[in-house]
């Protein structure tokens, strides 16, 4: 795979650690569950935009950018992240945020961006506004005023953001071997699907034989799997790698997405303090509390046979547990 030769820059904390969740194995009688530690990339809480956001700006500085516009919901840990691997960069950022700027005092997330001195800009979360537009009309404005915008889509999910996760691929598979076990499954949340890109291929690339299992916590399938095939096809082309990604390598979970994007379930809830008192492990409640909770809820199926491995990835997110303070009071 053809990665010395992409333009990347250093911006994450590697290898992350990969531990055992022997507590919560036991509680669950399962399989043997492992943790990816994404959360602990470094940069502005960490989590795993760092990866995408090394070849992203590697990108943007090959092509002499010095602004990086990007979009994300209110409480986007992509937008977070990009800012601070931005301002490592010394680049400027535009985010661009669906929904109404908060009444109040801007909590997690915002807060950070805020902090971070991100140009911060409002939409209305409004299916009939594109984004995509949104983002190329302010890359004409930065043009205009003689600056280099460099567009990054919601999430980095294009391909040269998905490369980040085929390269954790070999990072998770020489942890592995160095520490003398197997992994049978890989599990993620997936949403805008450039985490699991990455992974699919990787595993594919490497004839591994693991299975990567995404758990949707915004699109259905049907919408998802189409997507993250044709992503992970690109990719492969760009990196050289002569595979061939098909829907049958794409395997989600979409049961588990609840009332909508963002909007934590009982279950993701549960999830969360389960993680944090058996392990002391903190997830959040718009990606690894649902992902956890499918993971969870497999286990007590029976997806997986207690003979078998599962790693789980922790793609980050933790300030949003402060987003709303209050559902976990609520819950009990």
């Amino acid at each position: 795979m053809q990665f010395s030769g992409l333009p990347r820059v250093r911006l994450a904390d590697l290898p992350t650690p990969l531990d055992e969740l022997s507590r919560l194995s036991k509680v669950l009688k399962g399989p043997r569950l492992f943790i990816k530690r994404d959360d602990n990339t470094g940069l502005a809480f960490g989590g795993n935009k760092v990866r995408k956001l090394e070849y992203l700006l590697g990108e943007a500085l090959e092509q002499g950018a010095d602004t990086i516009i990007t979009a994300g919901a209110l409480q986007s840990n992509h937008a977070r992240q990009t800012t601070a691997a931005a301002n490592k960069l010394g680049l400027k950022t535009i985010l661009v945020l669906r929904g109404a700027p908060p009444s109040s005092n801007w909590k997690a997330n915002l807060l950070l961006d805020s902090l971070l001195g991100a140009d911060v800009r409002f939409v209305p979360d409004d299916p009939h506004i594109k984004i995509d537009d949104v983002l190329y009309d302010i890359s004409l404005e930065v043009e205009g005023k003689g600056g280099i915008p460099y567009v990054i889509p919601v999430g980095g999910s294009v391909p040269t953001g998905s490369i980040g996760y085929v390269a954790a691929v070999m990072e998770i598979l020489e942890q592995i071997y160095q520490k003398g076990i197997g992994i049978d499954y890989i599990v993620s949340a997936t949403s805008s699907g450039g985490t699991q890109t990455g992974l699919i291929l990787g595993a594919v690339a490497t004839n591994s034989n693991v299975r990567v299992i995404g758990i949707s916590v915004s699109r259905p399938k049907e919408v998802l799997a189409p997507r993250i095939v044709r992503l992970a096809n690109e990719t492969a082309q760009k990196i050289g790698i002569d595979v061939k990604i098909t829907l049958s390598d794409v395997r989600i979970y979409d049961e588990y997405i609840g009332p909508g994007y963002a909007v934590p379930t009982r279950e993701c809830i549960n999830a969360i303090r389960l993680l944090a008192r058996e392990e002391g492990i903190l997830l959040d409640p718009v990606y690894t509390g649902k992902a956890m909770a499918g993971l969870i809820d497999l286990v007590r199926v029976g997806a997986f046979r207690e003979d078998e491995s599962v790693l789980f990835i922790h793609t980050g997110g933790t300030p949003a547990l402060f987003a709303d303070e209050g559902i976990f009071q609520a819950s009990g």
